[in-house]
């Protein structure tokens, strides 16, 4: 079956649980918001939400997105995203998810055989989402823990990175056509800096490479870092740059399924409005959310600085219960997840061995995310979502602990003494907020560690 046709599978049957196979399993895998629906829930019941069904939002409309909905989005993205000057409507396309966004893009800017380049790890639903339509295939950049002399953290992305990958391809007799981002990253939870997305922007205008955007997670920033989105900024080639961007992960509502484009790229435009037509959202929903991100103040005084807060206390206890397990994480500030390193806990380095320990957790109803499924080019990485309740979390955290020293007892994972010491004793289902520096693990220290 493969590891995505794997993981593919047992998301699935946790999605559509009506066989029953794996009842009772703790999902902190699947990456939804599950803190704010009160929140949302309130807000959608107001009266002005209510107005949504009357003629002309249940008839025909323009398939690009309502007009109305557009000027909302535009407004909305102006503000959050701090673009220097307002959106112009016009250039914003609506589809049922970044997924279709993604599909649609592979047949507007992509030949069949191309490929895109894309920093791994990275969310492995996008290798679905532009082979389906376009057959378009991924160029790899591998970002790993080591931390050289030019690099200040792990997985960090660099030009000189991009630039190896490109040559590689050309070697290969890829053409690349476009550099995907997804900023705040998925599986890593970090954002780029303004100067490494301007530098990769100027890399790609060097190339002549189209930019692909994804910044889904650009509300979900929950300390103090400052985000960066590509439409504040004055790209070299405008007309080359796609932004895109949904309700799914900052507005807690996955199965709502809609999602903006923006591109001032006219050609790519008029395509992708063909093929919105099978990516259409209906007109009931569009003014619903128009009603929803047109109130500023509720957003501002209520969702975010709530959501936030949520994020950040949810994330300190998932945090410090791998803490305690002796299980290094990555510094994050953004996104529902965090990234885990397990690779002492593996009977060998090899991808064989994570699916083995992945495996383990499945048989004990725990469901994380192995490194695999995100083309990590490190085994032994998993990655937690903590955007659910305390209980929950402090659930996963035992059972982890529980599968982790059952497993320890089985095999003899790789350590530098050779061993595991697991911390059980000091699992605990207290969280301390106030202990952020102590739970946040450089992983400067585990790259050395690993070498």
């Amino acid at each position: 079956m493969g590891l995505q046709g794997t993981v593919g599978f047992a998301s699935k049957i946790l999605i559509n649980n009506s066989s029953g196979i794996l009842q009772g399993v703790l999902n902190l895998g699947t990456s939804e918001n599950k803190l704010c629906f009160d929140l949302i829930e309130k807000r959608l019941t107001r009266p002005s939400c209510k107005k949504c069904i009357a003629p002309h939002l249940l008839q025909y409309s323009n398939v690009q997105g309502t007009e109305s909905f557009r000027e909302e989005i535009a407004k909305f993205l102006t503000e959050y995203a701090r673009a220097p000057k307002a959106l112009n409507p016009e250039h914003i396309v609506v589809m049922n998810g970044c997924c279709s966004i993604f599909a649609a893009l592979s047949t507007v800017l992509f030949d069949p055989g191309d490929g895109y380049l894309i920093p791994t790890p990275y969310f492995g639903g996008v290798n679905p989402d532009m082979w389906l339509y376009g057959e378009v295939r991924p160029v790899h950049v591998p970002l790993d823990s080591k931390v050289s002399e030019a690099e200040s953290c792990p997985f960090q992305l660099t030009v000189k990175k991009l630039e190896a990958a490109l040559q590689n391809a050309m070697e290969q007799g890829i053409r690349v056509r476009a550099l995907i981002l997804i900023n705040p990253h998925n599986p890593l939870g970090d954002i780029y800096p303004a100067h490494l997305l301007k530098e990769c922007l100027d890399f790609a205008h060097r190339h002549k490479l189209h930019v692909i955007v994804d910044e889904i997670y650009m509300l979900s920033v929950y300390d103090d870092s400052t985000f960066t989105s590509v439409l504040s900024l004055n790209p070299p080639d405008p007309e080359k740059i796609h932004f895109m961007w949904g309700f799914s992960k900052d507005f807690v509502m996955c199965g709502m399924r809609v999602a903006a484009l923006h591109t001032r790229n006219e050609e790519v435009r008029l395509a992708l409005n063909q093929l919105a037509s099978f990516h259409s959202c209906p007109g009931p929903v569009q003014y619903i959310l128009s009603q929803l991100i047109a109130d500023r103040e509720w957003i501002n005084k209520t969702f975010l600085p709530t959501n936030r807060r949520r994020l950040r206390e949810a994330c300190h206890i998932l945090v410090d219960g791998l803490t305690s397990l002796g299980i290094p994480v990555l510094r994050s500030s953004a996104g529902l997840f965090v990234w885990a390193d397990f690779r002492k806990f593996l009977v060998t380095q090899t991808f064989e061995a994570e699916m083995e320990l992945w495996w383990k957790f499945i048989a004990e109803k725990l469901y994380i995310s192995p490194g695999g499924a995100f083309y990590c080019c490190e085994p032994g990485w998993f990655r937690l979502v903590f955007s659910d309740s305390a209980d929950k979390i402090h659930l996963g955290i035992q059972r982890l602990a529980m599968i982790l020293q059952a497993y320890v007892s089985e095999a003899t994972p790789l350590d530098d003494q050779g061993k595991v010491t697991l911390a059980l004793d000091s699992v605990s289902t207290d969280s301390d907020s106030d202990s952020s520096d102590e739970r946040t693990n450089s992983l400067e220290e585990i790259s050395e560690e690993s070498q």
